[in-house]
């Protein structure tokens, strides 16, 4: 079989200066092993070295180099112009491991009534070395309330996704892949899991998920409450965000200081399952009133 006789698949990469990374992303694209790529990468108008290499593979991607709204808006010009079958998006300093985009293909093949698939993958280093296996889960709705189980670089879906339920939603800046997962659960009524490895997600100190995380946890909370309803929202996130929020104005390194974050902690929590519940959470008071003993002990919450 030819390759015109494959399904076009499109990868978009979003980049800004990214020069440190984008050369081994765009090679682990161009080096997959299936024919029939439409490779776009939608650059923020880096000032890094980012667009020599981009000129480097003039002949086999299609780029741009221009001011955007930042990585949503990336994705979504990318996407508007793609004119793959099959869709994805690739970060600037994610890779695909050999075959994933074969493999993913072959799934929608096998499984024509599947929308969007996500399958296995690692984290790696800024160097590149594996630190984990990504947590990735089977498909359940109510869970993925809970946690993102999903890996980003590991999805694929089909055009008649975006046709069915639009393009990512702008005004989300780092849980709009999250959000786009749920709103296709719901469009469909599952998510296809596929127990192979498909992709690296790098995990590093500077990437925007990592150096924002308080901004990053107030989304989800956001998300998650626009498509579980307010009063669905996990304690286990209220927590997360709390603990981040109250960590970047109150260190932990004496007894007076841990117990102020105990507090600190605990308030935020209270305000949040209020905003997103619409209720006190009683059920963690005793829980709270042992960390308030402990904390004049050492500083380890239990």
């Amino acid at each position: 079989m030819n390759s015109e006789d494959l399904p076009l698949v499109t990868i978009v990469t979003p980049s800004y200066n990214q020069g440190r990374f984008i050369e081994e992303t765009i090679l682990s694209v161009l080096n997959q092993d299936y024919p029939n790529i439409e490779y776009i990468v939608m650059d923020g108008g880096s000032n890094d070295e980012t667009l020599d290499i981009l000129k480097k593979y003039d002949d086999k991607i299609v780029w741009v180099s221009e001011k955007d709204k930042g990585q949503t808006d990336a994705i979504n010009k990318g996407l508007r112009i793609a004119k793959g079958e099959v869709l994805a998006y690739l970060n600037s300093d994610d890779t695909y491991l050999p075959g994933a985009i074969s493999r993913a293909v072959r799934y929608f093949s096998e499984n024509p009534d599947s929308k969007l698939l996500y399958g296995e993958g690692y984290h790696i280093t800024a160097e590149g070395d594996i630190i984990e296996r990504y947590p990735t889960e089977p498909y359940n709705f109510k869970h993925l309330a809970e946690t993102c189980y999903i890996c980003q670089p590991t999805t694929f879906w089909k055009r008649e996704v975006i046709e069915d339920i639009g393009l990512f939603d702008e005004s989300l800046h780092y849980a709009m892949d999250y959000d786009y997962w749920i709103r296709a659960a719901e469009r469909y009524g599952k998510l296809d899991y596929m127990p192979e490895y498909l992709a690296n997600s790098r995990f590093y100190q500077e990437t925007k998920t990592m150096s924002k995380r308080v901004e990053a946890h107030a989304e989800i909370l956001k998300v998650i409450k626009s498509h579980y309803g307010r009063g669905n929202v996990p304690l286990s996130w209220i927590y997360a965000y709390s603990h981040l929020y109250v960590d970047r104005f109150v260190s932990r390194d004496t007894k007076l200081k841990n117990a102020l974050f105990i507090i600190g902690m605990t308030t935020v929590t209270t305000i949040k399952c209020l905003q997103f519940n619409r209720k006190f959470p009683f059920s963690e008071f005793h829980r709270w009133k042992d960390w308030y003993l402990k904390s004049f002990i050492n500083k380890d919450m239990q």
